[in-house]
């Protein structure tokens, strides 16, 4: 049951997945909701034009019904008469042509955002293959496209079919009255249509859009297996994260046994922890822990120290203090200054004492406050 459950993709998208689909050029798009925008953005403009192209459209009425009789055996007519009327044509659909451009460019925005991506320019050969294009037209997906299709051209067509029905005695009145009127209920009817169309496209565009989004995300879903594998990609494998942790110690443990000859002392507890203290009054402002370890590593400590002569000195709350407060390489809070001060001064008599052959001094019982052995405290 949990490797089944693993194979189901069941997670949402990690954002290198997102990130990886987007630099494919892979993202939610609506092409209802585009056409939809680009359409709206037309008939508004075409609306707009107001007196300006009910003048340009009146122009090529008259270019096709208003000649002289000089003009109709005249050679240069219909050159003449065919530069008028694109200038004309260029001059009424110009606005249109613009806010059509300019909806092309905000569509994207509304659902995707814009993205530009090489990798989804490189020519892909196996796109030319009959036999891949006859199975994604016949597959779930392509048949789900053409039911969608069949169902917009249904509703669209049903739609404009009654709006004609509706509007089929203003359509034989626009030949009756004048030029003028009826060119302005001409381009009325056709805007009025055009609004239609684009309003019907933008619903179908809305829903397609919350579809699309949807069916994105859904293609885009991982298995659990899927995440721990990016993870281990992103993160490095965590058994070979671990070896190099333990090559990290042990260099650093060997590191630390090379510096353990130049200590002054070393604090134990008896046997539990071991801290290796060293002081240059020339060189540091406090004493520096050069060593430290717990249970094997400190009986390590020992020994080394032990073969170098250097003093061992017991004082369990202190040797735990200085473990819990102190990391190798740094000097001891002040805090535990007066303490490892009476350590010290006892190793120093203690070499006084074994040079001269004196008895040696009493070994020092320095005060620690509790609150500094950390988790230590009763160890």
């Amino acid at each position: 049951m949990a490797e089944g459950s693993d194979q189901e993709k069941t997670e949402q998208p990690t954002e290198k997945r997102l990130r990886e689909s987007r630099e494919k050029g892979e993202v939610a798009r609506s092409r209802d909701l585009s056409g939809a925008i680009v359409v709206l953005a037309g008939v508004a403009a075409l609306m707009n034009s107001g007196e300006s192209g009910l003048r340009h459209a009146r122009r090529i009425f008259q270019l096709g019904l208003g000649y002289t009789r000089d003009s109709l055996f005249s050679d240069a007519l219909s050159g003449r008469s065919l530069h008028v009327a694109m200038h004309e044509a260029l001059a009424l659909f110009a606005p249109v042509a613009i806010a059509t451009m300019v909806g092309t460019l905000v569509a994207p925005l509304l659902l995707g955002g814009l993205n530009f991506s090489v990798q989804a320019l490189q020519p892909k050969f196996e796109r030319l293959d009959p036999i891949k294009g006859l199975g994604k037209i016949f597959a779930l997906r392509g048949l789900v496209e053409l039911g969608k299709a069949l169902l917009k051209l249904l509703f669209i067509g049903t739609v404009l079919g009654l709006l004609l029905q509706h509007w089929q005695g203003q359509l034989q009145a626009t030949g009756r009255g004048s030029v003028t009127a009826g060119i302005a209920q001409s381009i009325g009817l056709l805007g009025s249509a055009a609004l239609w169309f684009g309003s019907m496209l933008a619903l179908i565009g809305a829903i397609d859009a919350l579809y699309q989004k949807y069916d994105y995300g859904k293609n885009l879903r991982m298995t659990k297996q899927e995440i721990r594998d990016e993870m281990k990609e992103s993160d490095g494998n965590p058994e070979m994260k671990g070896r190099i942790r333990q090559v990290q110690q042990a260099q650093s443990r060997r590191r630390m046994m090379e510096e353990l000859p130049k200590a002054d002392v070393v604090v134990v507890n008896p046997t539990h922890f071991a801290v290796a203290l060293r002081y240059d009054d020339g060189r540091m402002g406090a004493p520096r822990v050069i060593a430290k370890g717990v249970d094997v590593l400190a009986q390590q400590i020992r020994r080394v120290a032990a073969s170098h002569h250097i003093a061992l000195v017991e004082a369990p709350p202190l040797a735990r203090a200085l473990y819990a407060t102190t990391e190798l390489g740094r000097e001891i809070p002040a805090l535990l200054f007066v303490a490892v001060a009476q350590v010290l001064a006892y190793v120093y008599q203690l070499k006084q004492a074994t040079a001269q052959g004196e008895s040696p001094p009493a070994a020092p019982n320095p005060e620690v406050d509790p609150d500094l052995m950390g988790p230590y405290r009763d160890a």
